[in-house]
């Protein structure tokens, strides 16, 4: 898997232009293994164009992406999450009329290929069981494995989201806005299961919380117009004039 601190993922003068537009224009990221990674930065900043070109939803107009050392460039997004960087928040990935058990026990069926087989019988899924279990207790979700995922309260179903998505074992998580539209008891739950699931493996989030990235996050990359502004740990780039006066400093 690598040692912790080496660069797991890195873009290389990474540009998208559209007609003319440039969105994200030469931006270096690099993120180290075992480390919780932020984007941050205004509206319009290119944080979701980044995501995109990570997960390979758009291409770039040039420039490079590595992950582990591997161009992925111009590989496909089923390609790059079965290599283990998956993208997670962006939308919701829960079933809502099945369980939480359930949806958890579909997740995990995906890497063997049958990820629509979620009528067979529950004797021929006994062996997700186990696991399904184990990644509730996770999120803090086994006491609600039997509620069926639409009855759940909002930032109980981003956890079942949470959980569906380490189904996949990713070793790079990227997490688009998980705290977006919570309140502040939703945030805090959510801020735990984050640092939980971040023991084990890479985080990179999009986040416009500033107090969930001060509480959690190591490394921040603040964006604006498309470039990289500022780069550190928070106490440094909070503190630096450029940020506070295109970002920090502008009333929300």
């Amino acid at each position: 898997m690598g040692a912790v601190g080496e660069l797991v993922l890195e873009t290389r003068g990474l540009t998208k232009d559209f007609r003319g537009f440039v969105a994200v224009g030469g931006v270096d990221l690099k993120v180290r293994r075992g480390t919780i990674h932020a984007l941050i930065g205004p509206n319009g900043a290119g944080k979701t164009t980044v995501f995109n070109l990570l997960t390979k939803f758009i291409q770039p107009s040039s420039g490079a992406i590595l992950y582990r050392g591997r161009d992925i460039t111009r590989s496909r997004p089923a390609d790059v999450a079965r290599q283990g960087m998956v993208r997670s928040f962006q939308v919701s990935a829960v079933f809502p009329n099945l369980t939480v058990l359930e949806n958890v026990r579909v997740a995990l069926q995906r890497p063997l290929g049958t990820s629509f087989h979620f009528w067979k019988s529950d004797r021929s899924l006994q062996g997700l069981h186990g696991r399904a279990l184990e990644l509730l207790e996770q999120v803090d979700l086994a006491t609600h494995r039997d509620t069926v995922a639409v009855e759940l309260p909002y930032g109980r179903k981003r956890a079942l989201e949470l959980a569906t998505t380490l189904a996949l074992d990713p070793e790079l998580l990227l997490l688009d806005e998980p705290t977006q539209g919570m309140g502040h008891e939703d945030v805090g739950r959510v801020v735990e299961l984050i640092r939980k699931v971040a023991a084990q493996r890479t985080v990179l989030m999009v986040e416009h919380n500033l107090s969930v990235v001060a509480d959690l996050c190591q490394t921040i990359t603040v964006l604006q117009r498309g470039t990289i502004l500022a780069e550190g740990p928070y106490a440094q780039v909070s503190t630096d004039p450029r940020v506070l006066e295109a970002y920090i400093g502008v009333p929300e």
